[in-house]
Order: structure tokens, then sequence, then C-alpha cells
């Protein structure tokens, strides 16, 4: 470990906490920990499956479905090792720059999802405000487009957290508030001038996932704009009904990272254990119920799941 001016320059290793508290029981909390783990990548890797097998789906909206899918699944394997060597296996050591890549997937799997929600935000828009028009608009290569800026943005972005990261000198103490590789966490433990850090922090926010909520917000007031100039009832409620699924899965992603982002900034005085209740609601949440809640409300992917496990049956029969 090299020192310069009495401080640590690049500390080895860091330490990752789990639950302030609980540590006696952490391996209790690693079975619905590994639960939730197995229904995010099985749902979701269900979802794609059905997708890519079912010819019926080849539709704008279930192709960015499986974009969100595909983000879920690199989401959940981006925190996969830490969480349950934490809670497992009660390893707690991370390398330093394992930690800072940890950190890059995981804000660029972030930045990702905001943009794919987006995506289907626009798609909305699209299907109720110019159903005829549908597939006119939502062509193969804009929606391939759209998926790759999705993806170009989250990595140019990102890429400069490990970097500013790596110019600090961490003098304090090394100990990580979660059981992942958090940006503004490493940042905290910092001792040298950190000012870089937190504007570029706060210009990521804004320009990621604050546009990408603004935006998300404007298509739904349009969308409600289009359904109350629809005469009959059935007819918004039909069109309402589209958005539900969507709905949730924008409020489940947005409401726990705008908690989190709130009390890292300004939450000085708050609880640990709600630091690390909206940290791991944040990256658990989305992946874990967004298969769900698409399987359960969409019948098109109901169907096809329930068509592709009745054909299995019947051929092991």
């Amino acid at each position: 470990m090299g020192f310069i001016n009495n401080s640590w320059f690049q500390p080895p290793t860091l330490l990752l906490i789990g639950i302030p508290g609980l540590e006696a029981v952490q391996i209790w909390i690693s079975i619905p920990l590994c639960a939730m783990y197995a229904i995010a990548l099985l749902g979701n890797c269900i979802i794609l499956f059905v997708i890519k097998t079912t010819f019926s789906l080849h539709e704008p909206q279930y192709i960015f479905l499986s974009m969100l899918a595909a983000t879920d699944v690199g989401l959940s394997l981006s925190t996969l090792p830490t969480v349950l060597n934490v809670f497992l296996l009660n390893h707690r050591e991370i390398e330093f720059h394992s930690c800072l890549t940890q950190m890059f997937f995981i804000h660029t799997f972030s930045s990702m999802e905001s943009a794919i929600l987006l995506a289907m935000a626009f798609d909305r828009i699209v299907a109720i405000r110019n159903p005829l028009h549908y597939t006119v608009v939502l062509t193969p290569p804009l929606i391939i487009g759209m998926g790759l800026a999705a993806l170009v943005r989250g990595v140019v972005l990102m890429a400069p957290l490990p970097i500013l990261l790596k110019r600090l000198s961490f003098c304090k103490d090394v100990n990580l508030s979660h059981c992942y590789c958090y940006h503004p966490d490493v940042m905290k433990l910092a001792c040298g001038p950190v000012r870089v850090n937190i504007i570029y922090g706060l210009f990521l926010v804004l320009c990621s996932f604050g546009v990408d909520f603004i935006f998300i917000v404007i298509s739904y007031i349009l969308i409600l704009k289009t359904v109350l100039g629809v005469s009959s009832e059935d007819g918004q409620l039909k069109a309402l009904n589209t958005c539900v699924s969507h709905i949730f899965t924008v409020c489940i992603f947005y409401v726990p990272l705008i908690v989190l982002a709130v009390i890292h900034r300004f939450g000085t005085f708050t609880s640990p254990l709600l630091h690390v209740t909206m940290a791991n609601l944040f990256l658990f949440l989305t992946p874990v119920l967004n298969p769900l809640i698409y399987s359960l409300k969409t019948k098109q992917i109901r169907s096809a799941i329930h068509k592709i496990f009745k054909g299995r049956r019947n051929w092991l029969k």
C-alpha cells in the first residue's frame, strides 16, 4: 500500500457492509436474497426466450420489453457476486479496481434502464395517439437505434466515474455502506477534494435520470390528454390499461432512485439502515418485479409462456 503525505492513494481493498446491526443473521437474509436473484434471472430470461421464440410478439412494445429484461439481467449479474459473498459467505473484502468495475456496470445498466423506460413511454405515445401508423413510426432500424443509443449513452456517461475516483486519495475508513460499490458511497471515503466528482455525479443524475423522468412525465401528460379525448369510457380504460405495466415499472425504478439520491446528498443524519434499505430496493425491486408485472398483466406474454410450458409438458409425456 503506497503512502503519499501519510495518505492512502489507493487502498488495495475496500470492505462491504451488509445490513448494519443484523450481521449475526446475515446467513438467513441470504436465503430470500438468493430467491430474489433466482426470480430476477429466471423471470427475465423467460421473458427474453418467449419474445424471441414467439413470432406474434415481434412487435415494438415487446422488443422494448426484451431490452428491459436484458438490462435487468445485466444489473442483477453486476451485483450478484458481492451481495452473495457478503450475506452468504461473510466475505466483505473487494479489490479496489474490482469495486470500480462493478460500480461502472451498475451505473451503466441503471442508465440504460432509464433510457429504455423512456423509449417504452414513447412507444405508448405512438400506440395511443397514432395507432394506425404505429409500425410505420416504430420501424426496426429506429428501435435498434434507440437501444444502441441507450447503451452508448450509458457507457459514455458512466466511463468517467472510475477515472475520477482513481485520481483521489483515500485516507479515511475503507468501509462502504452497501453490499456493492456505488459511486457516492466510494466517493465519501476520499480525503482529497471531491468537488469535481460531486459536480459530475449531479450532472449524471440530472442529464440521464432527470431528463428521462421529465420526458416520461411529459409523455404521460400527452397520453392522458389523448385518452380523455376518447368518447367512450371503455375506450379510455382500454387505452390506459396498456400503460399500467409500464407505469408500475417506472414507479418501482424511479422512486427508490430518487430517495437514494436525496439520502446520499442531503441525508447526513439519517439512519444507516435507511441508506441500505433504499439502495437494496433500487437494485433488487426492478429486476425482480418487472418480469412478474409483465407476465401477470400482459395477456400476450402470459399466453405465450403458457403455450411454451404446455408444449414442453406434452413433449415430456
